[in-house]
């Protein structure tokens, strides 16, 4: 199919110290809990045990914590939708990231509870360059053309996703169980063959 453009930044590349590190997936732990909003510098620095001024030493603001998170996250769609990209077909490319966004989402539904309409995470996500480049390479793969129809479909498909994994009526369901019951409904929706 495609790859990605030579310029991007590879969010998988990105390097943290250990500190930083530890104080990412404090941060994760904590917004999966308390939301983005929810969550302060204090609570960061509590949960790692160190002061907040160390907190600050790593990352400026909360909201270069939040994007560094969310890099971390995103690493992984960035390799889904390389796998994607390499498909010999746009059939396979989609249902290559279907299979993979469904196991990524099931994986973290914890996660994706907490942040799928944090307004902090929603807002930054779509203004971070790295991330907003990333997800329109994986919509491109969506997207049939640039019509309404074809737009809603992504659109509904990326929605419909996240909603499941977190809604109340699949709290009892294993992973194994919804992953291929999501992946089953999913295919039969959007005419992919997962």
């Amino acid at each position: 199919m495609t790859g990605a453009p030579a310029t991007t930044l590879r969010l998988s590349e990105i390097k943290r110290s250990p500190a930083q590190l530890r104080t990412l997936n404090a941060a994760l732990a904590l917004f999966a809990e308390h939301g983005v909003s929810g969550t302060s510098l204090q609570m960061i620095a509590d949960a790692t045990g160190v002061t907040k001024a160390a907190i600050y030493y790593q990352f400026n603001t909360k909201d270069e914590i939040v994007l560094a998170v969310a890099e971390k996250e995103m690493a992984a769609l960035e390799q889904a939708v390389g796998r994607a990209e390499a498909a010999s077909s746009r059939a396979e490319a989609r249902a290559t990231l279907l299979r993979e966004v469904v196991d990524m989402a099931v994986d973290r539904r914890a996660l994706v509870r907490a942040l799928q309409n944090d307004p902090v995470m929603v807002r930054l996500l779509a203004t971070h360059t790295p991330i907003a480049d990333l997800t329109q390479r994986a919509y491109a793969l969506i997207l049939d053309d640039g019509q309404p129809q074809s737009k809603v479909s992504a659109a509904l498909m990326a929605g419909a996703i996240g909603a499941a994994v977190v809604h109340p009526m699949v709290d009892d369901l294993d992973d194994e169980t919804l992953r291929r019951e999501l992946l089953a409904a999913a295919g039969r929706l959007f005419a992919v063959e997962p």
